[in-house]
């Protein structure tokens, strides 16, 4: 199951009635036993790959090693990422871990939950191209086989947009997450950067039962929270 919300003009902030903070909850509300987040405050500014992080699984900590294209940036950015957390009432100062081209993330346990706060994704493209400017999650589960999602972000959208991603699957487990964008986004070849923050991760034993297997009715309406938002002003800029 996906959860998706988007919102082009958050002002630096997360506002509790909107999309991503909607989808987010939603999200949250299916794990259960104590799962971690990782804000990126006690990270070092400017550290880069590997960053090695750790999370309390439902047997014992699981340890992401995230590796890839990337550094640890913080307040204030003028290029639009922004730090979520506890963004919740005001922009605040932060620190959050800044993606370009691909980055990935491999876990010492299988998990089979996963969600994050984005920021700035998709808000510039090279339209000579055509490319798309959406950003894609390649996900390696326990045999090896590799299922790519494309994450349904509005392309040359507002600078400084704010989403949530998140899946919960209690089929599968995975134990690697890459991130890349489709395609080059301008016209020098070069990818887009955007803000990574507050990620949370699940293993199977953290997920909360579900009745006949049956998703939650709440999650559904998350199918018309990427609308919310849209129609936004062309930008192109990193």
């Amino acid at each position: 199951i996906v959860y998706f919300g988007e919102d082009q003009n958050p002002a630096g902030m997360i506002t509790p009635a909107a999309a991503p903070a909607t989808a987010q909850a939603i999200f949250l509300g299916q794990l259960v036993g104590g799962v971690g987040t990782e804000t990126f405050e006690t990270k070092t500014f400017g550290s880069v790959a590997p960053l090695v992080l750790s999370f309390p699984g439902s047997s014992g900590s699981i340890t992401a090693t995230l590796n890839g294209n990337g550094v640890v940036f913080q307040t204030p950015s003028t290029s639009g990422r922004f730090n979520t957390t506890g963004a919740s009432a005001a922009p605040t100062a932060g620190k959050w871990w800044q993606g370009s081209d691909v980055f990935s993330i491999d876990f010492s346990a299988p998990i089979s939950a996963f969600g994050f706060y984005g920021t700035d994704i998709g808000d510039f493209t090279d339209t000579s191209t055509d490319l798309s400017g959406k950003v894609t999650v390649a996900l390696t589960d326990v045999n090896n086989v590799v299922s790519v999602i494309t994450i349904n972000n509005t392309v040359n959208g507002n600078d400084a947009s704010l989403l949530f991603w998140g899946f919960v699957d209690t089929a599968k487990s995975y134990k690697k997450i890459t991130f890349g964008s489709v395609g080059r986004v301008n016209e020098n070849g070069e990818p887009d950067f955007f803000g990574f923050d507050d990620f949370v991760i699940g293993d199977l034993g953290q997920i909360a039962p579900r009745e006949n297997g049956v998703p939650e009715p709440g999650t559904f309406a998350l199918l018309g929270l990427a609308m919310i938002g849209a129609g936004a002003a062309r930008r192109y800029r990193r």
